[in-house]
Formats: structure tokens, C-alpha cells, sequence
């Protein structure tokens, strides 16, 4: 396969970048190489900022039925495209089919809520809220805004979380797309081209820290959309806040289980599998940790043992591969040292997914699923983000203790319990510190119509990534108090005008 030399988008044009810097781009399930992404210049970057800017006022100007009607185009454009965007996706990401198929439908999904922006940015009034006097209320877009995209989605979270509602809204969008697997978005930016949006609209760049920095500072980026580590989320929501920015930073997260003895344990595990090991495990819903009641912890780890053996490690192309590679052999070394790091705490490896082999894929960055048993509170393995088909286990003696557990972690993106209790199941859902939480549901992703809600250290900001939050983070209220006089009221007022000029006549004089 020819290496790919890629380059950015701005004001419509897709531009070589005169850095010289490249960064590579693998095809996980191969190990070779397949493009080379560039690492802009600040002038490239603040070039960016700059077509966006330029390209707001008219934007901003069109009426919010006309902007639909690009994403409808652009909905229409993305169903008859699925097939080629997932096939890219798992190129160069690595996940399987179903799931790049997934992540290129999650995008779908907000394009499709965003198509209704004309009743999402309806505003508020009230008539006569003082004696005759009315007030109205309207959304309005800010200007330019900045997304800093990770690689693990390539399609979902910089073209379905950032894009569709800063567009719709009336704004104007920059992208910092993940070096690692930039392509799916470029390809995503060429169906808006062809679905009719305007120069300038969307622009993308693919660059270092340091150029990436500029746009947390540029005077003319008024929000910022990042996903990535709690570190640089952390470091994004101080600095671009203290330059005058609205921020929402979706970070870190060690997702939790609690199985409950009267779980129904086959059909448990089986969610427990696909959640842990699900996109290779490099997804921040994952579910890397279970916490389970001592009295069905045997029989619990026995069936995840089992079924993990049983997924077919292989290519992310081939329709009946289960579990595909790690994006690069960079995190699969993180991961794998991850592994070592838990047997050296203590915890029981239980199955050990290091040195998988794939014939035909030798070089391909493949780790096979991983259990651990027994882990302990204040074990790194079970507290921290590992990003990789992971899976501990912790065992409790109640219900009690395991939600206590589970609310000590730092992160609170999602949580889960396995019961057929309703009492527990109503308990749970109201006292954990998840943000999403699942009762028998794996993965408690909530739809586009809803917000992604992320607690604790998993979040950085005010409002929310989709759903309604996400359309107030694009845009700020405007509230407008008018009163029209009567007849005799404008009578009064001219008489007193005058009695008014003639005072000042007399003081002037």
C-alpha cells in the first residue's frame, strides 16, 4: 500500500504544510505504515483560526432552516458513504468492523438531532412580565470555536460530539484532529464540502502541543472542545478559561461494574466481555473494573475466563474478527507494562493476553484479553485508566461495600450494576457518582438527544458534550426588554421633553 502524504484544510482548500514534520500513521492490524500526517505550523494553525473567523459573519447570518438543510444533505451523505468511512476507520484505528461501523454511526446520530436546530435554538418570552412591558430571550453562536480531538474515535467525537452543533448553531469550527488517525475526519470534512457548507466553516489541522496551545489562547477561539487525558484536559480547562474561553473537557475514566448474587450471570458476563474488551478496550466508557459480591465471584470469574478465550483475535477488516489490535505498538508496550504493573502489586492474573500472534499479522499491534483477580483497594491497576482489553476484579461482601468502593475512584464517567433488584437497582442509580449510569446495560452511553455526562475527574467545565448542554455550550442567551407607548403616554412625554428643553434653555442662559 502507498504511504499517503497528507495534508490540512483550511478555507476550503486542502494545503500542503511547509513544516517538513511528519508524524506516521499505522495500520494497526499490519504494523506498516500508511500515511503521514503533518505537524502544522503556528502560522498554519493561526491560518485556520483566521479563514473560521472570516467566514463567521455570513455563517451566522444564514437562518437556522438554511443550516439545516446542509445537515441534512450531510446525513443523507454519511448513510450512503457507512461502508467506505467504516472500512477507513478500522484501517487506521484498528477497530473491527461492527465497531469503526459504531463509531461512524454515532456521528449520524448527532447530525441527525442537530437537523433540528431551528427548535433547538428557539428562545424564551413573556409578555407583560413587568406592567407593559416584554421580554424575549434568543440563543445566538459566539464566533470561532476549537476542537482537540484523541484518536481512539476518529469519526464519533471530533464530526459527531464537536462539529454537527458548533455548525448548526451558527459557528464556525477549527479541528485539531489526532495525528495517529486523522484520516476518517479528513474524509468526513469532504462530505461537508460536497454536502454544500461554505469556506471557512470547518477547517483541520494536525499538528504538536505547542501549536495546539495557540488555540487556547488565540483572542479569537471563544470555546474549546477537548477529549483526551486528565492531564492535558486539566491543563486546557485552566489556561483556556483564564483567556476568556468556554471549555468542556472530557478526560480520564475507570468505569466500574457492581454484580449483584442475584445478577443473571451468563448474560452478565457477556455484557461485562464486549464492555471490556470492546475497541480493543480504548474507549472511555470501557468497563475495565468489576466489583463483585463475594458469593457469586467464582462462578463470575469462571465465565469472563471462558468467553474472553473465546474471542478470535484478528485484522479489524476481516468481518469475523472479534477483538482487533492496539492502534500502535507505542500504547501496546503502555498497556503491556500495565500488565506487569499489576503482577507486581499482587493481583492474580488470571489470563494473560501478552505475546498474541496473529498468522498472516505478525506485526500487527495485537494484545489478547487480560484478567485480573483479587485486585485490592489502592492497587494502580484498578484505579487508574489503562486503555487496553483489561479486565479486574474486585470481590466485596455486600452491596454496601461495593458501591463505597466504587465512589472512591477519582473518575466517574460511568457505572453499572448488574441486579435483578429493583430496590438496588434504584439505590444504585441514585447514589453512585457515575455520570452515566446502566442498570444491566454495559455500556450506559446515552443518545445524542442527551448529554454525555461525565462526573468528578472525568469532566473539566459547565456544559456538556451533545444533547441540549452541548447546543447551550454553542451558543449564549440574549435577552431583549421592550415597551411601546400609548398615545397619551407619548403625549406626556413630548410635553415633558419640552418643559425639559426649556428648563436647560433657562439654566444655559
Amino acid at each position: 500500500m502507498a504511504v499517503k502524504q497528507l495534508k490540512y484544510f483550511v478555507d476550503g482548500e486542502w494545503l500542503d504544510s511547509k513544516s517538513g514534520k511528519y508524524m506516521d500513521c499505522y495500520d494497526p492490524s499490519t504494523g506498516e505504515v500508511i500515511a503521514h500526517t503533518p505537524q502544522c505550523t503556528a502560522v498554519e494553525v493561526e491560518s485556520a483560526v483566521a479563514a473560521a473567523k472570516a467566514a463567521f459573519p455570513a455563517w451566522s447570518e444564514t437562518p437556522p432552516n438554511q443550516r439545516a438543510q446542509v445537515l441534512f444533505r450531510m446525513k443523507s451523505l454519511l448513510d450512503k458513504h457507512l461502508d467506505e468511512l467504516t472500512l477507513l476507520l478500522a484501517t487506521e484505528n484498528g477497530k473491527v468492523l461492527d465497531e469503526a461501523a459504531g463509531d461512524v454511526l454515532k456521528v449520524t446520530e448527532v447530525v441527525e438531532f442537530a437537523c433540528g436546530i431551528p427548535h433547538l435554538m428557539l428562545g424564551t418570552s413573556l409578555m407583560n412580565c413587568t406592567r407593559n412591558y416584554d421580554t424575549t430571550q434568543y440563543k445566538e453562536p459566539l464566533g470561532v470555536f476549537a476542537g482537540i480531538a484523541p484518536w481512539n474515535f476518529p469519526a464519533m467525537i471530533p464530526m459527531g460530539w464537536m462539529a454537527p452543533l458548533c455548525i448548526a448553531t451558527g459557528n464556525t469550527f477549527v479541528l485539531k484532529a489526532a495525528s495517529f488517525t486523522p484520516q476518517t475526519s479528513m474524509r468526513i470534512v469532504e462530505l461537508w464540502q460536497e454536502a454544500g457548507l461554505p469556506k471557512g466553516v470547518i477547517n483541520l489541522v494536525t499538528c504538536g502541543r505547542n501549536e495546539a496551545e495557540l488555540l487556547l489562547k488565540h483572542p479569537d477561539v471563544k470555546g474549546v472542545s477537548f477529549v483526551g487525558s486528565t492531564s492535558v484536559g486539566r491543563h486546557i480547562y485552566a489556561v483556556a478559561a483564564e483567556n476568556g474561553k468556554r471549555v468542556q473537557a472530557l478526560t480520564e475514566a475507570k468505569n466500574h461494574a457492581l454484580v449483584l448474587e442475584d445478577a443473571a450471570l451468563e448474560r452478565t458476563a457477556r455484557g461485562i466481555v464486549n464492555s471490556a474488551c470492546g475497541c480493543a478496550g480504548e474507549r472511555c466508557m470501557a468497563l475495565p473494573s468489576v466489583v463483585v459480591e463475594e458469593a457469586v465471584a467464582d462462578q463470575l470469574v469462571a465465565l469472563l475466563v471462558k468467553m474472553m478465550q473465546g474471542l478470535k483475535i484478528g485484522p479489524a477488516y476481516d468481518k469475523t474478527s472479534q477483538l482487533g489490535p492496539l492502534v500502535n505498538a507505542g500504547h501496546r508496550q503502555f498497556v503491556t507494562d500495565w500488565i506487569q504493573k499489576g503482577i507486581d502489586e499482587g493481583a492474580e492474573l488470571v489470563l494473560d493476553g501478552r505475546g498474541v500472534k496473529v498468522k498472516g499479522y505478525e506485526n500487527g499491534f495485537y494484545l489478547g484479553p487480560t484478567l485480573f483477580d483479587h485486585v485490592q483497594p489502592g492497587m494502580a491497576i484498578g484505579d487508574q485508566e489503562v486503555f487496553g482489553p483489561l479486565l479486574g476484579i474486585k470481590r466485596v461482601k455486600n452491596f454496601e461495600e461495593g458501591l463505597t468502593l466504587m465512589n472512591a475512584n477519582e473518575f466517574a464517567n460511568g457505572s453499572v450494576i448488574y441486579t435483578q433488584n429493583g430496590y438496588y437497582a434504584r439505590e444504585f442509580a441514585h447514589r453512585t457518582d457515575g455520570g452515566m449510569v446502566g442498570v444491566n446495560v454495559g455500556i450506559p452511553v446515552p443518545l445524542g438527544i442527551f448529554g454525555f455526562t461525565g462526573h468528578k475527574n472525568s469532566f473539566f467545565g459547565d456544559l456538556h458534550t451533545m444533547g441540549t448542554d452541548g447546543v447551550r455550550f454553542f451558543t449564549q442567551p440574549k435577552s431583549v426588554t421592550t415597551h411601546w407607548f400609548s398615545e397619551q403616554e407619548a403625549r406626556e412625554a413630548k410635553v415633558l421633553n419640552s418643559w425639559d428643553g426649556m428648563i436647560s434653555m433657562q439654566e444655559r442662559k
